[in-house]
Parts: structure tokens; sequence; C-alpha cells
């Protein structure tokens, strides 16, 4: 009799069964992400951008300025706590009168009790060339009194949506009577092909 049992709940969890795979059959194959898929599928391209940023934290023209400070800024070796917001040019070249490719804005806070390192959040908007309109975002810790700094790429927009990779930064020259400073920064950013996407052709 449990024999019996156990059978006829099958055949009835069988027969259940058969009107869902039915009305998928009729409802055709599940929609295909296919943006998502290139991704996975080596629709992706490797971009090397070079360029200088122009610091200019003194003088008439500054582009760096201190918008909040702790309690303890002002005793601490390395100005903990100090937050600044920056918008820098960026150049072809290390001379600020070499051509302009865009500008770098964003936030930097002094974020280290016992070492020079600043916290950044940082958006580099390009203006010239083949990747004019596009921007990468970078977020990460600069030990600034590093000889060569590396920091993450968090993404982009323009050409370089889904943007992902590394920064490599250094001082190319500071002047402290003048507090002007000349950085150099080579980005190597993986992006998505957009040409290779197909939004809805593959749904």
């Amino acid at each position: 009799m449990a024999k019996l049992i156990i059978v006829v709940l099958m055949l009835s969890s069988l027969f259940l069964a058969i009107p869902n795979v039915y009305a998928r059959k009729q409802q055709g194959p599940e929609p295909k992400t296919s943006w998502f898929q290139s991704i996975c599928q080596g629709k992706e391209k490797v971009a090397k951008v070079h360029f200088y940023v122009q610091d200019i934290l003194g003088g008439e023209n500054v582009t760096v300025y201190e918008v909040a400070n702790a309690s303890i800024t002002s005793t601490s070796p390395t100005s903990f706590g100090q937050v600044r917001v920056l918008d820098d040019l960026l150049t072809a070249e290390p001379n600020i009168n070499s051509q302009e490719v865009g500008r770098v804005q964003g936030l930097i806070t002094s974020a280290d009790l016992k070492t020079s390192a600043l916290a950044m959040n940082l958006n580099f908007v390009f203006t010239a060339g083949e990747f004019n309109g596009s921007t990468i975002s970078i977020l990460g810790r600069n030990q600034i009194m590093d000889t060569e700094r590396e920091l993450p790429v968090a993404g982009g927009t323009g050409k370089f949506r889904f943007g992902r990779g590394y920064a490599l930064t250094s001082t190319y020259s500071y002047d402290p009577i003048t507090n002007y400073g000349v950085l150099e920064y080579t980005i190597y950013v993986t992006y998505v092909d957009e040409s290779t996407i197909s939004l809805f052709g593959d749904m």
C-alpha cells in the first residue's frame, strides 16, 4: 500500500510539472543580456592614458582650496583632518602652457596620523583627443612621499563605461616657495568597446 501511495504522488508531481514546462515553451526563451555576455567574451579594450597635473596651491591662480580641518590639524605632523577640494589643469606635457587635455576635480583628505597620506576621490574629465567627453574616477590612498604611488580606477563614463584598472602617479616637480607642483599620471584602464555590444538585437 505504501509503495502504491508513493507511485501516485510521483505521477501527480509529473502531471503538475507538465503545464509549467509547456507555459515556458509558449513564452519563448529567457531574454539574453548580451551586453554583459560581451564583457565575458573578451569584448574589452585597454587604454594607456598619460598626462600631467598642474597642482597650484599658492599664488594668484590657485586651484586647490582648503574647505575643512580637524581640531588637531594645525599641530599634526601629517596635517591630519585637512580636507581640500581641487580643480587642476591636465596637460599633455609638464609645461603648464602645453596642450590642455582636461581637468581633474575632486576631494583630497589628509587621513593618516603617522604618515603623509591622502584619501583621494578624483574625477579626470578629458576635453581633447580620442577620449574627449569621457571621465575616469579614482578612489584610494596616496602616500605622497613615495616616489611612485598606485591608485585604483573605480569607474568611468563615456568611452570608459565599465572602466577598471589602476593609475601610477609621481611628483614630477615641486616648488616649496610658490607651492606649485606638477604631478605625472599614467592610467591603465580596461573598458567595454561599445561597438561590439548589442543591447536589443540578441534579446
